[in-house]
C-alpha cells in the first residue's frame, strides 16, 4: 500500500470553506486600507538572501530559508532566500523603483512570509502577512491612521483587541540611563520574550547577554512602572531626565496620544471597559513591549485578542533608515502587519465568522431528465446575469442524492426542474432550512435570492 502523503510541518491546506473564511479576513483588511489610500503591490516570493541577512537581528537571521541555487551556475548566481516578512522586500522595492514612486508612498501587501521555526498553536512556517505602510513621511499623523486601521479593522471583524505601544527610543533611553547603552539590541531581543518566558528567565538572559546584576536590577522598576498612560509618561521623563533620545521618545508618545484623543480612540479606556462591546478598542503603553527586529527606531506596536490566549496578532512600528541600507538614506516609514493565519484562529475560536461563508452557492438546480436539465440550464444563466451564484447539478440522478449535495454544501435554495405541477415558465424552489416549497417564475426567484 501507497504510504499516504503529506505536506511539510509549519504548513496547511486550505479547503472550500478554509478559503472563503479566509477571503473574508483578507477582503475586510483590504477595504480598510483602501479607505485610507494605500493602494496594493507584490514582490517576489524570494529575494538574494543578502537582502534578507542582517534585517531581523540574530534572532531572525536564524529562520530563514534559503533556496538551493537551480538553473543558473552556482559559482554566479546569488544564493536566494524565501521572504521572512514582507517589510525588507518593501524598502528594497521602494529603493529600486524610486523614480517611479510619489511620495509619500502608502503601500498595502498581501502575500505569504516563510520562517523555520518551530511550529506550534499559532506559530507556522508559511503563513499570511496583511501589510501597510507609508514611507517617506516623519509625521505621526502615519501612527495615527495606523491605529485607526487596526480600530476599523477588528470592529469589522468583531474581535475586541488591546493595542500595546511603545518607543524604541524610550528603550534606547532606558538602557542608558542603566548604564548599557551599548546593549540596546541584547536587552530588546530578551524582554521581547517576557510575556512568552516569564521574568526570570528574561532577567537570566540579560545576564547572559552581558547585563551585570546591578543592571538588570535597575531594570525592573522601569519595566514595572504602573498607573495611567500619563501617570507612566511623567515618571518616565525623572527617570529618563538625562537621555536626550528618551525624552525624544516620551515626547513622540505625547503626541500619538494627543492624536488618538482627538479622534476618539481614549487611550485611557481599559480592557474591562473595551469588553463591553462586542468588539473594541483599547490602548495601553507597554513598557515591556520591544518588538525584536532591528530595523525599528521610534513607535513600535502589538494587538493581542482580548477573549483568545494565541499572542501578537498584529504588530508593527516606525523605521527611519530602512532604506538606507538599499542606498537610499534617510527617508523614514511606519508599518503594521496583520497577521491573518492567527486572526483566522481567534475567529475560529470564537465563532465570529459569517454563517453564510459555508456556501458561496445560493441555489442548486436539480433535475429528472435531460430535457429539464438543459431547461436549468438557460435559468441558471439568466441568474448568473442577475449576479447570483447558481450551481446545476450535472446529471439527472436520484433526487435524494442531489438533495444530499445541497445538503453537504451548505446551499441554501435548491430549484426542482420536472416537477408535474411546474410549466415552462416555472420551476419548484425549496428552501432547504425551512422545507417551504412553491412554484416561482424567473422573476420571482432572482427577487427572492436578491432578498
Amino acid at each position: 500500500m501507497a504510504q499516504k502523503p503529506s505536506i511539510p510541518k509549519g504548513t496547511r491546506d486550505f479547503g472550500q470553506l478554509e478559503m472563503a473564511r479566509r477571503n473574508y479576513i483578507f477582503d475586510t483588511i483590504k477595504s480598510v486600507f483602501s479607505l485610507y489610500g494605500f493602494q496594493q503591490i507584490e514582490t517576489p516570493a524570494m529575494e538574494n538572501i543578502g537582502t534578507l541577512m542582517g534585517k531581523y537581528g540574530e534572532e531572525g537571521d536564524k529562520l530563514l530559508f534559503r533556496i538551493q541555487n537551480s538553473g543558473e551556475k552556482a559559482s554566479l548566481a546569488p544564493e536566494k532566500g524565501l521572504r521572512y516578512d514582507l517589510t525588507v522586500p518593501f524598502a528594497r522595492y521602494v529603493v529600486q523603483h524610486r523614480e517611479e514612486l510619489s511620495f509619500p508612498f502608502k503601500r498595502f501587501q498581501i502575500q505569504p512570509v516563510w520562517r523555520a521555526d518551530r511550529p506550534q498553536k499559532g506559530r507556522y512556517r508559511e503563513f499570511y502577512q496583511c501589510d501597510v505602510d507609508v514611507i517617506g513621511s516623519d509625521s505621526l499623523l502615519g501612527e495615527l491612521e495606523l491605529i485607526q486601521i487596526v480600530e476599523e479593522v477588528y470592529r469589522r471583524l468583531g474581535i475586541r483587541v488591546c493595542l500595546h505601544i511603545n518607543n524604541r527610543k524610550i528603550l534606547a533611553g532606558i538602557a542608558e540611563v542603566i548604564g548599557a547603552p551599548d546593549k540596546i539590541v541584547d536587552i530588546t531581543v530578551a524582554i521581547d520574550k517576557l510575556d512568552k518566558i516569564g521574568v526570570e528567565a528574561v532577567n537570566n538572559e540579560l545576564k547572559e547577554r552581558g547585563l551585570s546584576d546591578e543592571q538588570v536590577a535597575s531594570l525592573q522598576p522601569i519595566l514595572n512602572l504602573s498607573g495611567t498612560t500619563a501617570d507612566k509618561l511623567t515618571a518616565l521623563k525623572t527617570i529618563l531626565a538625562s537621555s536626550e533620545i528618551g525624552l525624544k521618545g516620551i515626547e513622540e508618545m505625547e503626541e500619538i496620544f494627543r492624536l488618538t484623543d482627538a479622534v476618539g480612540l481614549t487611550a485611557e479606556r481599559s480592557n474591562s471597559e473595551a469588553v463591553q462591546q462586542r468588539s473594541g478598542l483599547s490602548i495601553e503603553l507597554d513598557l515591556c513591549l520591544a518588538r525584536g527586529l532591528n530595523y525599528y527606531t521610534g513607535a513600535i506596536f502589538e494587538v493581542k485578542a482580548l477573549d483568545a490566549q494565541i499572542g501578537s496578532i498584529t504588530g508593527g512600528g516606525r523605521y527611519d533608515n530602512l532604506t538606507g541600507i538599499f542606498g537610499l538614506p534617510g527617508v523614514s516609514g511606519v508599518g503594521i502587519s496583520f497577521g491573518a493565519d492567527r486572526i483566522y484562529d481567534v475567529l475560529t475560536e470564537l465563532d465570529l465568522f459569517p454563517k453564510e461563508l459555508q456556501s458561496t452557492t445560493q441555489v442548486l438546480f436539480a433535475t429528472f431528465g435531460q430535457d429539464e436539465l438543459r431547461y436549468a440550464l438557460r435559468w441558471a444563466k439568466e441568474l448568473r446575469a442577475n449576479n447570483i451564484a447558481v450551481e446545476v447539478y450535472p446529471e439527472p440522478t436520484k433526487m435524494k442524492k442531489q438533495m444530499s449535495y445541497a445538503d453537504d454544501k451548505k446551499i441554501p435554495y435548491v430549484a426542482i426542474v420536472g416537477s408535474n405541477e411546474m410549466d415552462t415558465n416555472t420551476v419548484m424552489l425549496k428552501n432547504m432550512a425551512t422545507g417551504e416549497q412553491r412554484l416561482v417564475t424567473l422573476d420571482e426567484m432572482v427577487k427572492c435570492l436578491n432578498d
